[in-house]
């Protein structure tokens, strides 16, 4: 059966399960997109190409089912299960966590979360599935963590809403414990930042091209050019602390410091170490008017591995202007990244920097069909793809069309 056809059948089946069990709470999305993409291989094929398209045709982009189940009046399950086609896992929870929320008469109320989840740092991403109402294509901020941060742990939450102290400010303070995301990092300093879609399923696999200073990198040890980015390695806990603050719906910003607090001197069995990683997320939304918003990201930190045989200071930062009117909606979105490494091992270059314009127009037919176009540049610099005979410097682009079936 050809490729694209496995795909159609495939999400037809996803729509015919939840289609009989929709009255229990279970919602979800299909995404297909003709693409005019460079002919760059991916990443995920080994390659230095940075975003997920890798020819041109016709693709499955997205397929998730996402569940709510309230046990009681208290305690509600979440988890959103995605079918991907390409990838080295194809079916898997992307999140899946027990909420904690206890009614309460008091202005100050708390909350608790515990499973495989995302701390809430992203202002963009937040349509269901962790996708972003905006563009197709997702910052390189967001593209990161969805490919290497979710936490497998607990958090606890203070709250208070300002209609309930008469107030037009509202407020949130999280604090999270969590154990896993030990290779957190490694995809930014021997990949560098990418730009697309595809978040990391709950046992995935993730590809990098075969770089030889990563081979034979530690004491004569070889390192796979692959991560696993939810795995613990070194047994320790990780922490972040995160805060919101809104204004009435017009405007919000969240500050979240994360430290996975691996030891980076650790190796599993498969030769993959934990990797120190530790950053600060500050992320911002302003709503201008009815139509207008803008949307701000910036996050800042660094990741080591080794006896600082690779340390790297990375940051990036994004601003968003988005326009809507009626079933329309607009947006642009401008963006810089960089990797900066410091390290003790110069045969392993691993800075990289780039920038991306993103241009997308979304109309919401009706409440099921969506349809929408989207024009992306990266333009970027990673200092080893010279090690496998390609050009440091890489410009892709890719156009979609898109069609998404909500239900």
């Amino acid at each position: 059966m050809p490729k694209t056809v496995q795909q159609i059948f495939s999400m037809l089946i996803l729509v015919s399960i939840s289609c009989q069990v929709y009255s229990q709470n279970l919602s979800g999305r299909i995404e297909g997109a003709l693409i005019n993409a460079d002919t760059n291989a991916s990443y995920q094929e080994k390659g230095v190409g940075v975003l997920r398209a890798e020819q041109s045709g016709f693709a499955i982009q997205q397929a998730f089912l996402h569940g709510n189940f309230r046990i009681n009046k208290d305690w509600t399950f979440d988890a959103v299960a995605n079918l991907y086609i390409d990838g080295e896992q194809n079916l898997g929870l992307t999140q899946a966590s027990f909420i904690y929320k206890p009614l309460s008469p008091d202005k100050v109320k708390w909350k608790a979360k515990l499973g495989f989840f995302y701390p809430s740092l992203s202002l963009e991403n937040t349509a269901q599935g962790w996708l972003s109402p905006y563009t197709y294509t997702q910052s390189a901020i967001n593209s990161w963590i969805g490919e290497e941060l979710r936490v497998l742990g607990a958090q606890v939450s203070l709250y208070s809403g300002g209609r309930k102290r008469n107030s037009p400010w509202s407020w949130e303070i999280n604090s999270g414990l969590y154990k896993g995301n030990d290779t957190t990092g490694t995809l930014l300093t021997w990949r560098g930042f990418a730009t697309h879609d595809r978040q990391s399923l709950n046992n995935d696999i993730i590809q990098f091209a075969p770089i030889p200073s990563v081979e034979t990198f530690v004491e004569g040890i070889p390192t796979p050019t692959y991560t696993k980015p939810f795995i613990e390695v070194d047994g320790k806990w990780g922490g972040y602390v995160g805060a919101h603050l809104r204004y009435f719906r017009k405007r919000e910003v969240r500050y979240y410091y994360y430290d996975n607090f691996a030891d980076p001197t650790v190796v599993n069995q498969e030769r993959l170490y934990a990797w120190h990683t530790k950053f600060h997320s500050l992320s911002y939304i302003h709503e201008l008017n009815r139509n207008w918003r803008f949307l701000a990201h910036w996050l800042y930190g660094s990741t080591e591995m080794g006896e600082r045989g690779v340390y790297a200071d990375f940051d990036s930062i994004f601003g968003l202007v988005s326009y809507s009117q009626n079933k329309h909606r607009v947006s642009l979105r401008l963006e810089h990244f960089d990797v900066q490494e410091d390290d003790l091992k110069p045969q392993d270059p691993n800075d990289s920097d780039g920038q991306a314009i993103t241009i997308a127009w979304r109309y919401q037919i009706t409440p099921m069909v969506e349809l929408g176009m989207e024009w992306h540049q990266n333009d970027n610099f990673v200092a080893n793809r010279i090690l496998v005979g390609e050009q440091a410097r890489l410009k892709q682009t890719q156009a979609l069309a898109v069609m998404a079936l909500n239900f």
